[in-house]
């Protein structure tokens, strides 16, 4: 009969980990809206793909009842694309830990086209 002990040593092992990680699930990959109105240019030398980016509600926005505003620093680089917020502003309405990061700098003359970036559901 075989033992079940390495079986469940490793189920220990795996949610001793999960408990010391949390799992990231991408959800959404983007560029930033109104790079070109915020920090974004005055910042553009500093920033390095992978940097943590900040999303925060902004419900009472008069333009976009689902904007959420990335930061960068402490410092607004835009929003997510009005296009593509709803799934997020609503997970974020309900609790749910989002995370966000440069995805990719691109020197490019459209400001639609400068910075990528990536937004995880947090488990």
């Amino acid at each position: 009969m075989r033992s079940v002990l390495p079986s469940l040593l490793l189920l220990a092992a795996l949610a001793g980990m999960a408990q010391a990680e949390s799992i990231k699930i991408l959800v959404q990959s983007s560029p930033l809206a109104g790079f070109q109105y915020y920090a974004g240019e005055a910042q553009w030398a500093e920033m390095r793909p992978g940097d943590t980016l900040a999303l925060v509600r902004e419900p009472d926005n008069p333009h976009d009842a689902n904007a959420v505003r990335v930061e960068w620093r402490g410092l607004k680089l835009g929003y997510l694309p009005r296009a593509e917020n709803r799934a997020v502003a609503a997970e974020m309405d309900r609790g749910t830990a989002v995370a966000a990061r440069i995805a990719r700098l691109t020197n490019h003359r459209n400001p639609w086209r400068r910075l990528l970036i990536e937004v995880f559901v947090v488990l």
